[in-house]
């Protein structure tokens, strides 16, 4: 996958990774208050990825040494309240209406982000100055781009409701490529080696809804200018393409 995304700088191609791009920085001055991490995202990365030896890019023997201090892996670890805290555009997607987003401070139960996010970081150290990954870098206006998605809101756009946004099987996927303007897909997409039953994995219908949503969208100015979008914010956090 890192090798598949270096090949595309050439291409205009825009690449969407659903994971937090950084830990929150704004709420409380720094990553993990007490260590002596950086300040900056991209210096970040490649602190956590020199703190790292785990195979295929991986992240969790970190998040297990720090657990009760700065992430939550269970009860022992204390009240789970203590470790909510938020980037701002998660705080401005809630406050869109948008629900209450997961922080990377939470590595335990289906729902949590903490584990493939700091995996995700160390991915991005990885790709260095290959293509940009924005807002830490401003987009290019040709070649490949790097952004943060987050599959719920291409799935809102196509009039899903909440609760709902997972695609199993072949007509709902059509319908919702359909409202993006979209073809329908292509059954042998979902057709293991072993079967020419298409079968229906909600995290592939999402990797191509998404794709369909980045395609229609990746156009509108408005989604790389989001309004509470400020240098600061862009040098630390990070944000999600498509909140505003």
């Amino acid at each position: 996958m890192l090798d598949w995304v270096r090949d595309q700088a050439n291409s205009d191609t825009l690449i969407g990774f659903d994971f937090s791009f950084a830990p929150p920085w704004i709420e409380r001055g720094a990553y993990l208050p007490g260590l002596p991490a950086p300040d900056s995202a991209r210096a970040f990365w490649g602190w956590i990825d020199a703190a790292c030896d785990d195979v295929d890019l991986g992240a969790a023997s970190f998040l297990e040494r720090h657990r009760g201090s700065h992430f939550y892996l269970g009860a022992a670890d204390g009240a789970k309240a203590d470790f909510l805290h938020f980037r701002r555009c998660e705080a401005r997607y809630n406050a869109n209406g948008g629900g209450k987003p997961s922080t990377v401070y939470d590595a335990i139960g289906a729902a949590q982000v903490a584990k493939a996010s700091f995996a995700g970081m160390r991915v991005l150290h990885h790709l260095g100055q290959h293509l940009p990954i924005w807002p830490f870098d401003p987009a290019g206006i040709s070649g490949g781009c790097v952004v943060e998605i987050y599959t719920t809101i291409a799935a809102r756009a196509t009039g899903i409701r909440k609760g709902l946004s997972k695609l199993r099987d072949a007509a709902a996927l059509d319908t919702a490529l359909a409202v993006l303007g979209s073809s329908r897909h292509d059954p042998a997409t979902f057709a293991p080696a072993i079967s020419v039953t298409p079968v229906y994995d909600d995290h592939a219908t999402d990797a191509i809804l998404t794709a369909a949503w980045l395609r229609a969208n990746a156009d509108r100015a408005d989604l790389w200018s989001p309004a509470p979008l400020n240098p600061q914010i862009a040098r630390t956090e990070g944000w999600t393409f498509g909140v505003t």
